[in-house]
């Protein structure tokens, strides 16, 4: 019994029977005697009374009793929640626990007024385990070594994307690809309809804007030219009272309009905001090797995970294995639903995909606790700065709507630590690639975007004699 306790000694505020000790999980049954749960309840309330005006009584002068049948209920369930945080805490700190997610909890029967509060608790621990010694490993850094014909591809690409509408001033007839600049008005059975008439529209030859048909007999029309063109509205047409019909279009080409010559020069460079075409080349060059440098960040990353999972073998807590093949298996289901499900399984069984992507969960949350620990071991942060960046990145993707952007991150914890954790990724691998050691080879940027697992599996094919 919790009632008298030899002179000197205080009763403890919970006591703690560890009922598992296998591994990475523990198991305990705990239990706060009524008296202490009587204590606790009464100091709340005498904290309350002060605040409490009740009919009969002076301002904060309610006694005990009637605060206790008043508010007692509603005290004791905050109190219950209280007493399970910080007990679960307690067990925590008292045996230097690290728990893997959040422990479960468990009350055999509801809590009864005046009896002693008991629960039990479940708790995955993160393992404990030493990281490898970095400097030992060697991986290989691919750089993109762009050629210049590469950037004038790239110059030749932006010059023809930014070509320029002129009049055609000599006499020619209308030729795909040409803008044509028509009157037309459109009617059915001799009844104009509406919606079939505009001035001045400009229509680009072979775009497939207008109905199937229409376009085609403008080719070879010339300036000045008058032309009724008869097609067949599209059975599927959005209009119902169109749906089907022959339609006749009375056509007037009065402008004809050709795209200028793409041309790379100093006009092209000032429209993209350089000074000349020199700077333009520099600026392609630059955001071209960025771009081919993200994908040879990927590829020592992949690289560095591979070595890194080869190096640490470490017992894993089954509720985050569990948690993560979740996730994979819901996303993979998606795949296997939709329209290219057979891509997705790969010619396998359900249970051949899970044993895969159990492996694939194993992985993730072993490289995820590797990085976590080096990250904590060697007080890598993610500062206020850094999450300032990356928010101003996602930002800049949702032109004009700025300002809701930066406060959906702001007020939305979930999404911001979507942000944290790729950065403090990335600060890790920094640390580690500091570290190791780094072999710089410069590469063109087709063997750059090479798939990794395409050229394994060839090499492996030749090694075998395949």
């Amino acid at each position: 019994m919790y009632a008298t306790f030899p002179e000197g000694l205080e009763e403890q505020p919970m006591q703690v029977t560890e009922t598992l000790n296998d591994g990475l999980k523990r198991s305990y049954d705990c239990v706060i005697a009524a008296t202490i749960v009587s204590e606790k309840v009464d100091a709340k309330l005498t904290g309350l009374a002060p605040t409490v005006n009740l009919p009969g009584f002076r301002p904060g002068k309610a006694p005990l009793k009637i605060l206790r049948q008043r508010f007692g209920q509603s005290v004791m369930g905050e109190l219950l929640d209280e007493m399970l945080r910080d007990g679960i805490q307690k067990i925590m700190d008292d045996r230097g626990l690290r728990a893997a997610g959040q422990p479960q909890m468990d009350m055999a029967e509801e809590y009864k007024p005046g009896g002693d509060f008991s629960f039990s608790l479940k708790i995955d621990l993160l393992p404990d385990f030493e990281p490898a010694d970095f400097s030992t490993i060697e991986i290989e850094k691919l750089e993109p070594d762009v050629p210049d014909s590469e950037v004038n591809e790239a110059l030749d690409r932006m010059a023809e994307g930014q070509r320029e509408q002129v009049e055609v001033t000599e006499a020619r007839p209308a030729a795909n690809d040409d803008v044509v600049v028509i009157d037309f008005e459109g009617s059915i059975d001799g009844e104009l309809f509406p919606g079939g008439a505009a001035e001045d529209y400009e229509l680009t030859l072979g775009s497939g804007q207008f109905i199937p048909g229409f376009e085609e007999q403008l080719v070879g029309l010339s300036v000045g030219d008058e032309k009724t063109v008869t097609v067949n509205f599209p059975d599927d047409y959005g209009a119902d009272h169109l749906a089907g019909k022959e339609a006749s279009f009375k056509v007037n080409l009065k402008t004809l309009k050709t795209l200028a010559p793409a041309e790379v020069n100093d006009a092209l460079a000032e429209r993209m905001g350089a000074e000349n075409v020199d700077e333009l080349r520099t600026k392609m060059r630059e955001t071209m090797e960025q771009q081919y440098g993200e994908v040879g960040r990927n590829r020592i990353k992949r690289d560095l995970f591979d070595k890194l999972d080869e190096l640490h073998t470490f017992p894993l807590p089954e509720n985050l294995v569990a948690q993560e093949f979740e996730g994979i298996w819901s996303e993979l289901q998606k795949q296997l639903e939709g329209e290219n499900a057979e891509e997705a399984r790969e010619g396998k069984t359900d249970e051949e995909l899970r044993e895969e992507y159990q492996k694939v969960a194993s992985r993730r949350v072993r490289l995820g606790l590797l990085l976590s620990e080096v990250g904590r071991r060697n007080s890598i942060e993610v500062s206020s700065e850094d999450l300032q960046a990356a928010i101003a990145r996602q930002t800049a993707q949702f032109p004009g709507q700025e300002e809701f952007v930066q406060k959906y991150y702001l007020e939305n914890p979930e999404a911001l630590s979507q942000l944290h954790a790729p950065l403090l990724e990335d600060k890790v691998v920094d640390y580690i690639l500091e570290l190791a050691k780094v072999n710089v080879r410069k590469v063109p940027p087709a063997e750059l975007l090479a798939d990794p697992d395409a050229e394994n599996a060839e090499a492996g094919a030749e090694s075998s004699g395949g």
